[in-house]
C-alpha cells in the first residue's frame, strides 16, 4: 500500500527488525525521555541489532553533538557511536554551506551540537550580528538558553542575513512533561522580525536526505512518536513508518491523522520491532483486526469484539482512515476508545 493511499496499517508475516535493513530512530519520546530509558526499549533494541537490523539515532534535537548523545545511549545499555546519531543540526549545517562559500561565519543561536555540525562543513560559528555572519542558524539551546540570543538574531536577519533553523518542533518531551521545543524560539524571532527561516529538520527532506547519506539505508523502517515530525518525514521520504505510542501522540489523535500523518504499523513501544504486525482486512464495510471489528455508524466509530487493546485500535485505524480518505475523519471517537481504554 503506497504512502499516498493508507486507509489503515498495514500488515507484516515478518518481524519488523527482519523486514527491514535499518531502523531510523527518534530519540524523544521513543527510546528515552527525560534522559530516562523507556521501558523495553534497550532490549528490544539490542536484539533487533543481534538480529542484523541496523540502528540509526535521529533526532530534530540540536542540543547536543552525536557523541555525546552516543555516549548516552551507552549509558542506558546500547552499543552506539557517534556514526549512529544524525541530528538535525547536521542537515541545517550542510543546507547552510551549500549556500554560502567555505569558511564563513554563521551567527549560532542554540547549543554545542550546531557548533559542531557546522565545523565539520567548513563554517565557523560566531556569537555576535557584529561578527559579519553569512546565515543566522536556530537550534534547540535548552531551558538555560539566554534571552539575549535571540536578540542577536533578530538583529542580523534584520540587516539581511539568510536564517535558518534546526527544526520547528514547537515541543519537546522532557523528564516533568511537555516543553518549549525549538520551533516555540524560532516563533519568538519569527514575531520580531516578520522573516521565514529555511528549516532542515524532519519533516522536512534536508533531514532525510542527511539520514539516507549518513546511513547507506536501502529499505529503512521510520521509527517515531510524533505525526508531524516522524511519520510526516515519513511520508514525504515515500519509506514506511512505525508508530509507538510511548511519547505525544495518544489514540485519539492517531484516528484523526491526515494522510501524511499515517504510519504504517502502530505499536505500543519498541518491542513492536521484533515482531510481525497483524493483518487489518476489509469485511463488508467494516474492517477486522484479529478478534476485533471497527466500522462507522451514523457518523460515530463503532467497535466489536476483544483481544489485544492494539489490535482493537488498528482496526479504529483503518475504519477511520477509509472514511476520512484524503481528509480528516470528523466523526465520534471517544465510545470506540473507552471500549479500549483508551
Amino acid at each position: 500500500m503506497s504512502q499516498r493511499s493508507r486507509t489503515g496499517p498495514s500488515g507484516s508475516v515478518t518481524a519488523l527488525s527482519e523486514a527491514y535493513d535499518t531502523a531510523l530512530l527518534d530519540l524523544d519520546g521513543v527510546v528515552y525521555a527525560g534522559g530516562e530509558a523507556i521501558d523495553h526499549a534497550v532490549d528490544s533494541l539490542l536484539v533487533a541489532q543481534r538480529g542484523g537490523m541496523r540502528l540509526a539515532y535521529v533526532t530534530n534535537n540540536a542540543l547536543r553533538p552525536p557523541d555525546v548523545v552516543a555516549a548516552h545511549l551507552r549509558e542506558l545499555g546500547l552499543s552506539a557511536v557517534a556514526d549512529d546519531v544524525i541530528n538535525s543540526a547536521q542537515a541545517v549545517a550542510r543546507l547552510i554551506s551549500e549556500q554560502v562559500p567555505a569558511g564563513s561565519r554563521v551567527l549560532v543561536i542554540g547549543g554545542e551540537g550546531l557548533r559542531v555540525a557546522l565545523r565539520e562543513r567548513g563554517l565557523e560559528p560566531v556569537d555576535s550580528a557584529d561578527d559579519d555572519p553569512a546565515a543566522v542558524v536556530q537550534g534547540y539551546g535548552g531551558p538555560e538558553l539566554p534571552w539575549g540570543r535571540f536578540a542577536e538574531a533578530c538583529y542580523a536577519i534584520a540587516r539581511g542575513v539568510p536564517w535558518f533553523a534546526s527544526n520547528t518542533d514547537l515541543t519537546i518531551p522532557s523528564g516533568r512533561g511537555i516543553a518549549p521545543g525549538n520551533g516555540a524560539a524560532v516563533e519568538v524571532v519569527r514575531i520580531a522580525t516578520g522573516a521565514e527561516p529555511q528549516v532542515a529538520g524532519k519533516p522536512l527532506p534536508p533531514m532525510h536526505r542527511e539520514t539516507i547519506l549518513r546511513t547507506g539505508a536501502r529499505k529503512p523502517l521510520v521509527v517515531g512518536d510524533r505525526l508531524d515530525t516522524d511519520i510526516e518525514g515519513a511520508f514525504n521520504g515515500a519509506v514506511d513508518s512505525l508508530l509507538v505510542l510511548t511519547g505525544v501522540t495518544d489514540a485519539a489523535q492517531l484516528l484523526v491523522a491526515r494522510p501524511e500523518h499515517r504510519p504504517t504499523y502502530v505499536d505500543a513501544d519498541l518491542r513492536g520491532l521484533l515482531i510481525g504486525q497483524p493483518e487489518v482486512s476489509p469485511v463488508g464495510e467494516a474492517f477486522a483486526c484479529s478478534e476485533w471489528t471497527a466500522a462507522v455508524r451514523d457518523g460515530e466509530l463503532v467497535l466489536d469484539g476483544d483481544g489485544d487493546v492494539l489490535d482493537g485500535l488498528r482496526a479504529l485505524c483503518a475504519a477511520a482512515w477509509s472514511r476520512a480518505g484524503d481528509g480528516v475523519f470528523d466523526g465520534g471517537t471517544a465510545k470506540a476508545l473507552a471500549r479500549l481504554g483508551l
